[in-house]
């Protein structure tokens, strides 16, 4: 039986790794600004969902959406909260579910593959 030997090019590895990272920071962009659009956060004067909410590159191959408002976390984990909904008439706790479980749960995927190959120039 024959060997079989495989050459990486480091340079293309690194290309590679750098689309990755750029497209994992337009994908966690996207997905913010969907959530904003869908106006599903809780708006009294906006500081919230407009200053305190930002993509966190957390390394190379992962970032978080994070709202650092003191409120954020309590409001959050209660739906049962009468939310006014004046500036954001869908706004409610758990905002995010619908893209982490519910039925916007593809978006993640599919806007990285599409920025993936826009990216890399596919």
């Amino acid at each position: 039986m024959a060997g079989v030997s495989i050459k990486l090019d480091a340079r293309v590895v690194k290309g590679l790794e750098e689309v990755v990272k750029a497209s994992l920071s337009t994908t966690a962009d996207a997905l913010k600004t969907e959530v904003v659009n869908a106006q599903v956060m809780p708006f009294d004067t906006g500081d919230m969902q407009n200053n305190q909410t930002f993509v966190d590159p957390v390394s190379s191959t992962k970032v978080r959406i994070v709202t650092g408002s003191p409120q954020a976390r309590r409001l959050y984990y209660h739906p049962e909260y009468n939310f006014q909904k004046v500036n954001n008439p869908n706004a409610g706790g758990e905002w995010l579910k619908p893209w982490i479980d519910g039925e916007k749960a593809d978006f993640a995927q599919k806007s990285f593959a599409e920025n993936f190959k826009k990216e890399a120039g596919l």
